[in-house]
């Protein structure tokens, strides 16, 4: 039976563990030197970055579970502004990942709804997202979702240069 619900403090080892875990199965195969990889995931998914990120007052993150497992999560950060956009009341649906095994379930389609609904409902009129340009699924799935292509950027990790889409949707 699939939960999805806003995360708590208590909830960053699970988040920690699904960040490490999706983001190997989605760009792991891209770092030629694994301890860039390593590096990022100490930097990015520790247990005290993630519940320092929680916590935080424009960070709201969504957890799914199924059958009592964690199996995908969703962060977005309001108030988050891009260079591609001029208006106000902006958010940023900064991740959504889950892991592989669970895909074909469509999680992702359930937390995405859940975020946008609740951004809505806040009063942001726009999300947009960056998204690395060789997801080609993931970048089917935002186009689905009526995300439109609005901007590039690149991203720094270690050694490598990662090219992303920006993306964005009126809510």
């Amino acid at each position: 039976m699939l939960n999805i619900r806003k995360a708590t403090k208590t909830d960053a080892i699970y988040i920690a563990l699904l960040g490490r875990i999706t983001f190997n199965e989605s760009f792991g195969h891209l770092f030629s030197d694994k301890n860039d990889l390593l590096a990022y995931h100490e930097r990015t998914f520790s247990v005290s970055k993630i519940e320092n990120s929680i916590q935080k007052e424009n960070n709201v993150f969504w957890i799914a579970f199924d059958d009592g497992l964690p199996i995908g999560y969703a962060k977005l950060k309001l108030n988050s502004r891009s260079e591609f956009l001029s208006q106000n009341k902006i958010c940023q649906l900064q991740k959504i990942y889950v892991l592989k095994d669970f895909l074909s379930k469509k999680i992702g389609w359930e937390l995405q709804n859940s975020v946008l609904k609740d951004a809505r409902n806040i009063g942001f009129k726009t999300v947009w997202l960056s998204v690395y340009e060789g997801n080609e699924r993931a970048i089917r799935f935002y186009e689905r979702n009526d995300f439109e292509p609005i901007g590039t950027h690149d991203y720094q990790i270690g050694n490598e240069n990662f090219n992303f889409l920006v993306m964005a949707k009126r809510l």
